[in-house]
This record gives C-alpha cells, sequence and structure tokens, in this order.
C-alpha cells in the first residue's frame, strides 16, 4: 500500500488519497481536484494506470492484481433480484446471466449490466494435516499433481489436405468423483485422493450476498449510456422484463428493486406542474392589470421564449431535468418584464395621441437598451455558477445558461414581436383633450411626490440603502446552509457495522436478525433489500459505495 501511494502522490491534479489495508487485500481511493476539467478525467485514470503498473514489478511475489476501477462513476438507476424457493444460487445465477444477455441485446439505451451477490462455485479439497504427515504426503503434491491433470495443454496438430485437426491430452475434470479418483503417488504407494481428503462443491467463502424482503437473491444492476433518456429506458426495460418473466420456471421471480426512471418521472412531472402554475399566475396578473387584449400579447410572448429555451437548451445539449427547469421558473418572472415595457410604451403613447406606426417604434427605440443592460445585469447576477470549478458546477451549471437564454429571447420578443402586436391590436380610449397627460392620476401623483422626496434627500437614502445590505449580510449568517436540500427519494438507507475482524457469517447472522425484526412492520414499506460484505450499488449519482468489508451490512 505504501509503495502505491507514494507512486500515485504523483498524480496530476491530485487532491489526496485514502486506503483501507487489511490482511490480504489493501484497496487505495484516488480523489481528484474539484478545479479538474472533466474532460480531463478519464486521461488521469490512464496516467494512474500506469504509474501503478510501473511498479507493479516491484511488489511482494504472490500478489494477485492490481486491479483497476475507474468506472467508479456508474449509476446502477434500474435494480432487479431473481428470488427462487428451493433453487440454488447457481441456477439463479444462470437466470440472472440470461436476462443480463436478453437487456444488452434487446433494450436500448443500456450501458453496462452487471451481476449483484453471485456465489462463485469452488471445488474444495480438505485434508487433515495430521493425516497427511501419517502418510508422508506433502500438501503440495496434491496441488502439482492436481494442476498437471486439470491443465490444457497443446499436443499439436494433424495437417490433413483440408483440414488441421488440433491434439489435445484428455484428463480435465468432468466431476466431483474424477477429481476424487484421481491417484496420488508417494512413497512408492498410490493413494486415491477421496480416501485422504474430502472433495465437495460448495461457495466462496467469504463473499457477498444479497437479500431481496429478507431471501437470498442474485441482483442485476443496468446502468444507462451517456446522453441516453431514463423514461425511454424504463419502457424498453419493462418490456424486456415482461418477455423474460414468461420464460422463468415456477417458483423463480424476478422482482424492481430500484428504478430510477420512476423517480425522474415524478419529479419531472412535478416541476412542470410548477412550470404550469408560475405560467398560470403570471397570465392572471397580467389580463387583471393590463386588460384583455394587452395581457394576450403578454401571454402569447410567453410560449413562445420558452419554445425558443427548450430550441436553444436542445441545441446545447441541456437535458430536461430539476436545476434547468428550475431555472426555467427562476426566468419565468424576469422574461414577462420586457413584454409588459413594450406594451405599457405602446399604450402610453397611444395615449397620448401618437400615430400607432410610431407608438410601436417608439416602444422600441426608447427601451432596448435599458432592457438590454437590464437582462445582462440579471445575467451577470448567475455567472459565479457557470464560472466555478468543481462537482456543484457541474450540478447546477445550466441555471446560468437557461436563465441567460430566456431573457436574452425575451429581450428579442419584446423589440420584434410584442411592439408588432400591440401595434395592431391594442384599444386606447382617446382622451378627452389632445395634449391628455395619462400620468395625471392619484397613484402617479402619490408616487411623483414620494420619487421627489427620495431624489431630494439623496445622501438618507444611499444611507439607508447601504445600513440594510450590511444588515442582511449579517442576518445571512443566521440562515441554515446546505448544497442541496434533504432529497425526497423514497429509499431509507442503514448500515450495519460490527467491529473489526468480525467473520462473514457473524455479520450475515446478525443481518438476519434484523431482516426478521423488519418483517414485523412489513406495512411501513414496500420492499427492503439488504448486502452483506459488501454495500448496495450506486442507484444514484449521489449514493457513494462504502468499501468490501466482512463486517459490515446495509439495508436499503
Amino acid at each position: 500500500t505504501d509503495k502505491i501511494e507514494k507512486k500515485l502522490q504523483n498524480t496530476p491534479g491530485l487532491d489526496y488519497l485514502e486506503s483501507c489495508s487489511r490482511p490480504g487485500q489493501s484497496i487505495i481511493y484516488v480523489y481528484l481536484k474539484a478545479t479538474v476539467v472533466e474532460s480531463e478525467i478519464r486521461s488521469t485514470w490512464f496516467e494512474v494506470r500506469n504509474m501503478v503498473n510501473d511498479i507493479s514489478v516491484t511488489l511482494p511475489a504472490g500478489i494477485v492484481g492490481p486491479y483497476f476501477n475507474d468506472r467508479f462513476d456508474d449509476v446502477y438507476g434500474n435494480v432487479y433480484a431473481i428470488t427462487g424457493d428451493g433453487y440454488s444460487y447457481e441456477e439463479m445465477r444462470v437466470k440472472a446471466e440470461e436476462f443480463r444477455q436478453k437487456v444488452l441485446q434487446e433494450a436500448d439505451g443500456v450501458k453496462k449490466v452487471e451481476l449483484i451477490g453471485v456465489q462463485d462455485e469452488k471445488i474444495y479439497v480438505e485434508a487433515e494435516s495430521s493425516k497427511l504427515s501419517k502418510m508422508g504426503i506433502d500438501p503440495t503434491l496434491i496441488t502439482s499433481t492436481l494442476q498437471a491433470q486439470n491443465s490444457i495443454t497443446p499436443a499439436g496438430k494433424i495437417s490433413t489436405s483440408s483440414d488441421d485437426v488440433y491434439m489435445r491430452v484428455t484428463g480435465v475434470f468432468d466431476s466431483l468423483e474424477e477429481i476424487e479418483n484421481l491417484p496420488i503417488r508417494a512413497n512408492g504407494e498410490t493413494f486415491r485422493l477421496g480416501d485422504i481428503a474430502k472433495v465437495k462443491r460448495s461457495y466462496e467463502d467469504p463473499g457477498s450476498k444479497m437479500y431481496y424482503n429478507g431471501v437470498p437473491a442474485v441482483g442485476i444492476g443496468i446502468s444507462m449510456e451517456n446522453g441516453g433518456n431514463v423514461l425511454t429506458l424504463e419502457k424498453s426495460l419493462e418490456k424486456t422484463k415482461h418477455e423474460f418473466e414468461k420464460e422463468l420456471p415456477v417458483g423463480l421471480t424476478i422482482s424492481t428493486v430500484a428504478n430510477q426512471p420512476e423517480v425522474v418521472k415524478d419529479s419531472i412531472n412535478e416541476f412542470v406542474e410548477t412550470l404550469v402554475l408560475a405560467v398560470a399566475i403570471v397570465l392572471i396578473i397580467c389580463f387583471a392589470s393590463l386588460g384583455l387584449r394587452s395581457g394576450l400579447i403578454v401571454a402569447i410572448s410567453i410560449p413562445l421564449v420558452i419554445c425558443g429555451v427548450f430550441f436553444s437548451m436542445y441545441l446545447k445539449g441541456i437535458a430536461l431535468q430539476q436545476i434547468s427547469l428550475g431555472a426555467l421558473i427562476i426566468a419565468l418572472g424576469l422574461l414577462v418584464d420586457d413584454a409588459i415595457i413594450s406594451i405599457e410604451m405602446i399604450s402610453v403613447k397611444l395615449e397620448e395621441g401618437w400615430e400607432r406606426p410610431k407608438a410601436a417604434s417608439f416602444a422600441y427605440s426608447s427601451t432596448a437598451l435599458p432592457r438590454l443592460t437590464g437582462a445582462l445585469i440579471t445575467c451577470a447576477a448567475f455567472t459565479p455558477v457557470f464560472l466555478s470549478k468543481g462537482s456543484a458546477a457541474e450540478m447546477i451549471g445550466s441555471i446560468f445558461i437557461v436563465v441567460s437564454i430566456a431573457l436574452l429571447l425575451s429581450w428579442l420578443a419584446a423589440g420584434t414581436i410584442v411592439p408588432m402586436l400591440g401595434e395592431r391590436f391594442i384599444k386606447i380610449k382617446p382622451g378627452k383633450e389632445e395634449t391628455h397627460d395619462v400620468y395625471d392620476k392619484k397613484f402617479y401623483k402619490v408616487f411623483r411626490g414620494f420619487l421627489e422626496l427620495c431624489l431630494n434627500h439623496r445622501k438618507a437614502v444611499i444611507i439607508a440603502t447601504v445600513v440594510c445590505f450590511v444588515g442582511s449580510l449579517a442576518l445571512m449568517s443566521n440562515l441554515k446552509q446546505e448544497f442541496f436540500p434533504s432529497t425526497a427519494r423514497p429509499e431509507l438507507i442503514v448500515d450495519l457495522t460490527l467491529p473489526e475482524g468480525t467473520s462473514f457469517e457473524a455479520t450475515d447472522s446478525t443481518a438476519s436478525e434484523f431482516a426478521r425484526n423488519l418483517e414485523k412492520n412489513k406495512k411501513l414499506f414496500s420492499h427492503y433489500t439488504y448486502y452483506v460484505g459488501e454495500s448496495a450499488p450506486r442507484f444514484v449519482l449521489t449514493f457513494s459505495p462504502s468499501i468490501p468489508n466482512s463486517n459490515m451490512a446495509q439495508f436499503i
């Protein structure tokens, strides 16, 4: 571990290293700085591989590996479990492998499919040391005899006029009986392996296990390809799963453990409902305050701008997700401002007796620059989000882009479409006099008086503004700070950790006891899974799997 860590300290963009060393195993995590650009991450992992491979020759003899996992960020948004009453792990694994192949061949948008909780089969040869010593048999003699007998060695080929026939040495084991009947020769005598040792087929120990609702299971984790549509993937997977269920023998079932598309669908629907509600509120206020015709013009500009935003997002490769939809809701209250300003300017000039084309042109020429300045200032407020580095920027960087696109398109629409529609459809009650003053109303008189008061006491107003700003900064320290609000996902995660060095069997037994207690409260949840010896697969991006260990279990 120390050798590898010292070498890895030369990794470009390295933040820190974290390792876990225990008898027979060493796991090292490499953490890069948040400032490392996404496009450079994959090449950095290649460099890590090269550095470790360079020093692998200096590691002690008998080392297995090192192995690399540079796909640690893969998210298995869909996880299924195969369970069977009376079926062995191997029989469940075979069916899980069949489903894996079916998904890879038939489902659209699948990047990777991994099996979870598979129990690897082994052939164990167990012999008592005292018994072997009495017979004068060296344990390594059994090992070498097994390897020699079970090796697949080329033995040449026979060339004919039409074909090459390759020869193989016979003797590869096909059953436990053949291994038991293997002759072991020692001290001038020949022994049958089954007479001096116990030969049995069993599962790898220690390993890891997966349980679904307290029943042993083999899981299938499915990861979506980059740029895929998770909702399209769900439809494809459901179709594949439905067809596969028809082929399963009686007693075997396939159940859904995690379904990220369902969570995404609910989340998107919730945001779309909020967006529609926000549009409705804005339109109601516009109709109530501006009148039917003016409100209708503003209403027309909203879907036009939103459609333009969607098209721009498509060109920029920005998906519809919580952050981009949230940015649309932020922009919604701002993008109607431009249309209202143009409509109000046209209405005012028409009330003053201006001709319609002249009033519409003035609405653009007099407001275009101030509106553009206001839009750019608002966009500039979101630039820290866009310019920041690291995972936070990757998550919320689309806020700046979406808001900026929405405001600039709103500015464009308010200078083109809105004046054109306003010139044609706005109706104004003519004033009694040609020099009609539209501001000769009680509301405007009160507002003018307040404005003049502020302008006549500029210093006091500026000081009061600065005091309010400083006060708000001081109060900000009392606000709770967090990167994202608490998740609304439906899972609850329980980590069960026993003292270091606890055997896998003891951990499995304790987890089973906890599961039996869960069974007493079945009405509180739809289903549960738990993993012994390892954590659950990364079923959502923000979930970080723990280091595998025989003393840990995790319930979802």
